[in-house]
């Protein structure tokens, strides 16, 4: 069996989830996991010495359920499709031909020039703590060896969605051919 992992991240209310949504419907036999489902309580996310809550940091995620959840799709996406209840398609008629594909959508900040959020985010909260995390876990995901594209956001979503699509499509013909 055949497996992709597809990660999309972005400013909060950057259109992650419309993403992931629109790829979601368009790659056959795809999954998708969403980080926002896996918020703790709010009454367990951290507060700084300011009094904001710290939403922007893997501590107000229940990171361990949401990696189980991807590790539980990566051992055998079909069973982890019937176990919610949810219909795998099977496209092709053999197995070899199946490319699974998992699209896992999370919070990062890349733009924050365009960061529009309601309500607005607390004075001090940005560049005291989104900022500089976000430039934290950049360069973290830039010293990685594995590949990521970075998108211009200021693109319209049609654009996009079409070009991310056609590279999953790409990478999914690429493991098709692979035996």
């Amino acid at each position: 069996m055949k497996t992709l992992v597809v990660g999309v991240g972005g400013i909060t209310n950057g259109g992650k989830s419309t993403l992931s949504k629109s790829l979601h419907l368009q790659i056959p036999n795809s999954c998708l996991i969403a980080q926002d489902s896996y918020f703790k309580d709010d009454s367990l996310v951290p507060v700084d010495s300011n009094g904001f809550k710290q939403y922007d940091m893997l501590d107000a995620l229940l990171m361990d359920t949401m990696m189980a959840e991807v590790d539980s799709w990566r051992r055998d996406p079909e069973a982890f499709l019937r176990r919610r209840g949810l219909n795998p398609e099977c496209t092709t008629p053999s197995a070899d031909d199946v490319v699974h594909v998992l699209i896992v959508e999370g919070f990062l900040i890349f733009n924050h020039r365009s960061r529009v959020y309601t309500p607005p985010d607390p004075p001090g909260y940005f560049d005291g703590h989104v900022w500089p995390m976000y430039l934290i876990n950049r360069q973290e995901m830039e010293s990685m060896e594995s590949e990521i594209l970075f998108l211009d956001g200021l693109k319209p979503k049609e654009e996009l969605l079409a070009h991310v699509c056609r590279d999953v499509c790409q990478e999914i013909e690429r493991l098709k051919e692979k035996h």
